[in-house]
């Protein structure tokens, strides 16, 4: 369950951020709540992973796949599209969580 739980803590996270450009500094309402509730919503369900997975290896998977997904969103839905060394550098954060998952001590197999 905690990896799924640990997915279900990215998609608010990525929802929440997302939603911050269209809070446009909190002064709209809609948007504003997506952010607390999806933070909220992260942060809980981040603290229920920690139950049983290592700290480090949660975070480096949380925010690694939270910028990858973020950066997709915004591309897709606000047209902020990466250039090629923001592409290798999101394949190398990407590279980094595998590396860490599959081969760490520190993470459970």
């Amino acid at each position: 369950m905690s990896y799924v739980f640990l997915a279900v803590a990215i998609l608010a996270e990525v929802v929440a951020t997302s939603a911050l450009k269209a809070s446009e500094s909190f002064s709209r309402l809609g948007p504003s709540m997506i952010v607390v509730v999806g933070y909220g919503i992260a942060f809980y369900f981040l603290t229920l992973v920690l139950r049983d997975l290592p700290l480090g290896v949660t975070y480096a998977v949380w925010s690694g796949l939270g910028i990858v997904l973020v950066t997709v969103f915004g591309a897709v839905v606000y047209r902020e599209m990466p250039d090629l060394p923001a592409i290798l550098g999101l394949a190398m954060i990407v590279g980094g969580v595998a590396v860490l998952h599959l081969f760490s001590s520190a993470s459970p197999h």
